[in-house]
C-alpha cells in the first residue's frame, strides 16, 4: 500500500484521522510510523494531498475525500480521531461521523475540549450505541509526531480496542507508555485541562524567576539562560526550564537584541487556564498559583491601562542588599517550592473532580504518564509518582515526606525572595500566592473564624464551635444570646 492508495483497496485502516492541521497531520504520521494503516480525511482535500506529498513515505495511508468514503476505509470497530477546533466545529464533525457509523464504533476527540462538553457528547453517543472518548493529548506539535502524553477518558470497553494503539504512539519512559485509561466520560479532558492549568502556573513562575534575576541582579538574558541551563541539570530539570534557556539565549537577527526584548510583553491564552480556575471555584479547591497565572496574563494584555499607569509611585521602602550567588540560589529554591505548590493544587483539583463525578482517577497514574511527552514533564514527577505509590490517599503533595522536606528547606529562601521583590516593587503574584497558600495550609488557626462570625451577624449563616458539635447562631439584633440551630 502506498501513500496514494484510496479506499478502494481491500485493506482497511486501523485508525482514521480527520482534521489535518499541524497537530492532526503529525499524529497521523505518528500512527503510520508505528506501523498502523491510517485513513486520512480533511474538509479541504488539499491538506490531505499535501500530507501525502510530503510525508506519504513514512507509512501506509488511505486517502479519502468524503465522510462516507472515510468511514468505509476503516476496519471494525471503526476508530476515528477528531483533531479540529473545540466547540461547535467539534459537534458538527461528531454528528456527521456518527450518522455514518455503526454501534460499537469509537469516536475520539483529541482536541482541548471542555470536559462538560465531553460528558454531554459521551452520553448522547452512548444512546446511539457509539463509544465516545475524550482524549487529552499533550506535547504540542513535536509530541504529536514523536510521542505525546495521552489522557483518554470514556468507556473501559473502548480502551480495550483503542488503548494499545494509543500506548504505542505515546512517549515512553523507562519502558512505560505515557498513556493510561483515566476514567469514564469527561475525565480525560478534565485531567488535560488541569494539566494545562499547572502549565500556566509553571510558566508564570519561570517568568517571575527571570524577572527577579534581571531586575534585582541586572543580569542579561544570555546570562539568565546560563542560570536556567544550570538549574536544568538539577532538581528543576524539566522541559519548560530547558526551553526557557533556549528562548533567553536567542538573539533577534534584525536588531541584534535578545529576542525576549523585542517580543511584546502581552501573553495570550486559549482558555484552558480559565476553565481550570472556573472549575476549581465550582469545586471549592484553592488553585491560587494557577489563578494568579491566569490573571497575570490578563493583566499583561491590559496594555492601555498599563500604559496609563506608567509613573505610579512604587514606594520608598529600603530594599535589602543581595549577594548575587546567594540570590540566584534563593530564587532557585523559591521556584522549586512554588512549583511543588502548583502541582499539589492541581492534584487536589483532580481528586476533587474525580470525587464529584465518580471517576476514580489515580493521581499516581497521572504522574507516571506526565513524565514524558507532555509540556509539564519534569524530573520530580518521578518523586510525585513515588509519593502516591507510598500513600494513595495522600491529603496533599506537600505532606509527602520528600516534598515536605524540600519545601521546608526552601522556606527561608522563599521568604527572602518575596521580601526582595516586594521592597523593589517587582510583581511576583505566583511566588507570593504560593507562599501564602503554604502558610495558610500550615497555620493552626485562620481568620476565617471572624469571617464566619460576620456572616452570622449580617445573614444568620450560623457557625460551628471548637468545643462542641452542632451549628449555632447568635441573636445579634436581640439579646445576643446563642442558640443552636
Amino acid at each position: 500500500m502506498t501513500s496514494s492508495t484510496s479506499n478502494t483497496s481491500a485493506a482497511k485502516a486501523q485508525i482514521g484521522v480527520t482534521g489535518l492541521a499541524v497537530m492532526g497531520s503529525n499524529i497521523a504520521r505518528n500512527f503510520a510510523r508505528n506501523g498502523f494503516v491510517v485513513a486520512l480525511h480533511n474538509r479541504s482535500v488539499g491538506r490531505t494531498d499535501a500530507l501525502l506529498a510530503e510525508h506519504g513515505g513514512e507509512g501506509e495511508f488511505i486517502r479519502t475525500e468524503t465522510v462516507p468514503e472515510f468511514i468505509e476505509a476503516l476496519e471494525s470497530p471503526r476508530r476515528v480521531l477528531i483533531m479540529v477546533k473545540a466547540g461547535e466545529a467539534t459537534d458538527a464533525v461528531i454528528e456527521e461521523l456518527a450518522a455514518a457509523m455503526d454501534p460499537g464504533d469509537i469516536i475520539i476527540d483529541g482536541g482541548n475540549a471542555l470536559y462538560t462538553d465531553t460528558i454531554r457528547r459521551e452520553a448522547a453517543l452512548a444512546k446511539r450505541g457509539l463509544h465516545f472518548v475524550g482524549a487529552g493529548i499533550s506535547g504540542g506539535e513535536e509530541g504529536a509526531l514523536n510521542g505525546p502524553a495521552i489522557m483518554p477518558g470514556g468507556p473501559a470497553e473502548s480502551y480495550r480496542a483503542l488503548g494499545p494503539m494509543l500506548e504505542k504512539i505515546s512517549a515512553q519512559v523507562d519502558g512505560t507508555p505515557c498513556c493510561t485509561h483515566i476514567g469514564p466520560d469527561g475525565s480525560g479532558h478534565f485531567v488535560k485541562m488541569v494539566h494545562n492549568g499547572i502549565e500556566y502556573a509553571d510558566m508564570q513562575l519561570i517568568a517571575e524567576a527571570y524577572q527577579l534575576l534581571r531586575t534585582v541582579l541586572g543580569l542579561e538574558p544570555a546570562e539568565i539562560a546560563d542560570v536556567f541551563r544550570e538549574w536544568n541539570a538539577g532538581d528543576l530539570e524539566s522541559y519548560l526550564v530547558e526551553i526557557t534557556a533556549e528562548v533567553l539565549a536567542q538573539v533577534d537577527a534584525e536588531t541584534g537584541k535578545p529576542l525576549v526584548d523585542v517580543i511584546v510583553d502581552s501573553a495570550e491564552q486559549k482558555g484552558t487556564g480559565r476553565w481550570t480556575v472556573k472549575s476549581a471555584l465550582d469545586l471549592g479547591v484553592p488553585v491560587t498559583g494557577i489563578g494568579e497565572a491566569v490573571f497575570a496574563r490578563a493583566l499583561s494584555g491590559a496594555r492601555d491601562q498599563r500604559a496609563a499607569a506608567q509613573g505610579l509611585v512604587a514606594g520608598t521602602i529600603e530594599a535589602p542588599p543581595v549577594d548575587r550567588t546567594a540570590f540566584i540560589e534563593d530564587v532557585r529554591s523559591a521556584l522549586y517550592a512554588s512549583k511543588v505548590i502548583a502541582y499539589a493544587q492541581g492534584f487536589d483539583q483532580i481528586s476533587a473532580g474525580s470525587d464529584e463525578y465518580g471517576w476514580d482517577v489515580q493521581p499516581g497514574a497521572l504522574a507516571t504518564i506526565w513524565r514524558g511527552g507532555c509540556i509539564i514533564r519534569a524530573r520530580f514527577l518521578d518523586r510525585i509518582k513515588d509519593a502516591y505509590a507510598a500513600d494513595p490517599d495522600l491529603p496533599s503533595l506537600v505532606l509527602d515526606p520528600y516534598f515536605r522536606g524540600e519545601v521546608e528547606r526552601s522556606v527561608e529562601a522563599w521568604r527572602r525572595v518575596v521580601v526582595a521583590a516586594t521592597c523593589r516593587g517587582i510583581p511576583i503574584p505566583a511566588f507570593a500566592s504560593s507562599l501564602s497558600y503554604y502558610d495558610g495550609l500550615r497555620t493552626e488557626r485562620l481568620p476565617a473564624a471572624l469571617i464566619q462570625g460576620l456572616r452570622d451577624y449580617f445573614g444568620a449563616h450560623t457557625y460551628e464551635r471548637v468545643d462542641r458539635s452542632g451549628h449555632f447562631h447568635t441573636l445579634w439584633s436581640g439579646d445576643r444570646t446563642e442558640v443552636e440551630v
